[in-house]
C-alpha cells in the first residue's frame, strides 16, 4: 500500500469514529470512552504524517510503533463500547472495528519491515 493511501485511510478512519462518537448517548462512560476513542484514533493519523517525515530510520519505525499502540487502543475502545452497548449503530461499529483491525495488520508488517532493514 502506497503512503498516500494508508494515509488517506487512517484520515477516514479518524473521521469515522468522529461521526460515530456524536451520535452516542451523553452518559459518564459513553463520554468518557469516545473522548478517549477520539484522541487515539485521530492520533494515529496524526503521527502516521509525522512519521513520513521521519528524520531516520529509527526515528519512522519509532512513530509507527506509537501509531499501531493508539490502532491498538482505539480496536479496545471500540470493543469495551460495544460489550457495554453504548453504540446503537452496529453497523458502524462493525465496519470501524474491521477497519481498525486491518490498519492494525498494516502497521504490525510495515514496523517488521521496517526493523528487518533497520537490522541490515
Amino acid at each position: 500500500m502506497k503512503p498516500n493511501q494508508l494515509e488517506e485511510r487512517l484520515t477516514q478512519f479518524s473521521i469515522d469514529v468522529i461521526l460515530l462518537c456524536e451520535k452516542i448517548n451523553k452518559s459518564f462512560a459513553s463520554e468518557h470512552l469516545a473522548k478517549q476513542l477520539i484522541r487515539s484514533a485521530t492520533s494515529s493519523a496524526l503521527n502516521y504524517g509525522e512519521a513520513r517525515s521521519g528524520e531516520s530510520t529509527r526515528d519512522f519505525l519509532h512513530k509507527m510503533k506509537i501509531c499501531l499502540k493508539e490502532l491498538r487502543e482505539s480496536f479496545i475502545n471500540l470493543k469495551i463500547m460495544k460489550g457495554a452497548n453504548l453504540i446503537t449503530n452496529l453497523e458502524l461499529l462493525e465496519k470501524l472495528s474491521n477497519e481498525n483491525n486491518e490498519l492494525i495488520s498494516i502497521f504490525v508488517v510495515s514496523i517488521k519491515t521496517a526493523s528487518n532493514k533497520l537490522k541490515s
